[in-house]
């Protein structure tokens, strides 16, 4: 397939899936997959993570007036009863620094261990599973968290914590792993979602650019091992790269806005009965189609 519609079609994935609860990087395998795109190829890798940066951008164009708001009122808030330890920024930093310090702990185990397709498969039916209980039974109580300016230590921490699933177990979502352990703290399902895009920006920037940071500058073990190779840049592929990034930028703008609008008037229940068939369907066809 030609390299710049491959581009297009996985900056149009990227989009779709970054912010949604589906997992962007189960999705981006099996794209990849069914474009028989060599998966140890070092430009590839390097290209999946890079992408991701319009997706980022996106959600920060979004987010811009709420954060500057956030920046403007610390360490007060909007109401005047926060500090420095509790106000949405400090509660945003906390959260990404709780995800963090595990996620480098154990992510070198995760790539080793948790990479395959098999692997991703259970982590999208499981989470699935797990999600569809968890809004149902916050559907049925009455949540005391309706806004980002109220949120605790505690339910930051915990949703920190939380978002470590999707690091260590690829295909479990980092959108997913955030709103279900808001949601179980009492979040309601817009601020359990405000909190997690705001908590996406750190995390997702970081990872990024740690990952791209390996993949262009791999350490010497690495290479000799062969584990790793340098990343080899020329006009076509820098055009190739962008255009994933352009595409994703734009995608993402139009998901984010629909997605809040969506999941206030209907929830997460659709997302994870998606989930639940295709981990299903990977499990039972993946191998086949697109490979282990």
């Amino acid at each position: 397939m030609n390299p710049y519609l491959q581009s297009v079609l996985l900056g149009i994935v990227e989009g779709l899936t970054e912010f949604l609860p589906v997992s962007s990087t189960a999705h981006l395998r099996i794209a990849e997959g069914l474009m028989h795109i060599p998966l140890d190829d070092a430009y590839w890798k390097m290209y999946t993570i890079v992408i991701q940066l319009g997706a980022i951008l996106a959600l920060t164009l979004l987010f811009l007036g709420r954060i500057v708001e956030f920046i403007r009122t610390f360490p007060s808030g909007e109401n005047g009863d926060r500090t420095w330890l509790d106000h949405p920024i400090s509660l945003t930093l906390i959260a990404f620094a709780f995800t963090s310090v595990p996620a480098l702990l154990l992510h070198k185990w995760s790539e080793k261990n948790l990479g395959s397709l098999t692997a991703m498969a259970l982590a999208l039916l499981i989470g699935g599973i797990v999600m569809w209980i968890v809004d149902a039974w916050a559907d049925r109580r009455d949540a005391e968290t309706t806004d980002i300016e109220q949120m605790t230590l505690f339910q930051a921490i915990w949703i920190g914590l939380c978002q470590t699933l999707s690091a260590v177990f690829p295909g479990t979502s980092r959108s997913m792993s955030t709103i279900a352990a808001g949601q179980l703290v009492s979040l309601d399902r817009p601020t359990a979602l405000a909190f997690s895009f705001l908590l996406s920006i750190p995390t997702m920037f970081a990872a990024t650019c740690w990952d791209l940071l390996k993949e262009i500058h791999p350490s010497k073990a690495a290479l000799a091992a062969g584990t790793a190779a340098h990343v080899v840049m020329d006009g076509e592929r820098w055009i190739v790269l962008l255009i994933g990034m352009v595409v994703s930028f734009i995608v993402a703008l139009g998901v984010v806005e629909w997605f809040l609008q969506w999941v206030r008037k209907h929830g997460f229940a659709l997302f994870a009965l998606y989930r639940i068939i295709l981990g299903a369907a990977l499990l039972i066809w993946g191998a086949k189609f697109i490979g282990s």
